[in-house]
């Protein structure tokens, strides 16, 4: 990218957004927040228990981590978000306008197993279903890409630059 943009690394779970938000933002020489971090505790209680969130329960979340985006305004930085729905990425670029979206997208199955073998995270695989039915991916009026993730990390990661590198200077 060629000025230091916030990214938002969206999808459902499962996608590794945790995984490849802070190897996207160490190449892109940036600092990586962990979405996840932001939720109240009531929000992992209720994702714990296999209870989707409902938007009353995401608006606060989606808040904090666009604070946190417009205070990296103009320096640049890499934060994981499902931003699922388009008013959610709206809520986003309310706070923090000059957002870019890094959608990562992939097979269910895919998808699945990888959140399987995952330990000690709160989002079960049961939920995986709800997150793709609230899933509404970017449109073509949202500055954003799309990034399939088979492959490596590594591999996932210099697609996204790349992908970010091709966006017209008007979407950046």
């Amino acid at each position: 990218m060629r000025t230091p943009h916030v990214v938002v690394v969206m999808g459902v779970a499962g996608t590794g957004k945790t995984t490849i938000g802070p190897l996207l933002a160490a190449r892109l020489g940036v600092p990586y927040a962990e979405g996840d971090d932001f939720h109240p505790e009531a929000n992992i209680a209720k994702m714990s228990a296999g209870i989707p969130l409902q938007d009353t329960d995401r608006w606060p979340w989606l808040d904090a981590i666009g604070h946190w985006a417009a205070g990296r305004a103009g320096l640049g930085g890499v934060v994981s978000s499902s931003a699922l729905k388009r008013s959610y990425r709206d809520r986003l670029r309310a706070v923090a306008p000059g957002i870019v979206f890094v959608h990562l997208t992939g097979d269910r199955r895919l998808i699945e197993d990888r959140m399987s073998h995952r330990r000690g995270h709160f989002m079960p695989t049961a939920l995986l279903d709800s997150q793709f039915a609230t899933l509404q991916p970017l449109e073509p009026d949202e500055a954003g890409v799309a990034v399939e993730v088979s492959g490596s990390p590594e591999e996932i990661a210099d697609r996204a630059v790349r992908a970010l590198d091709a966006l017209p200077d008007t979407l950046q």
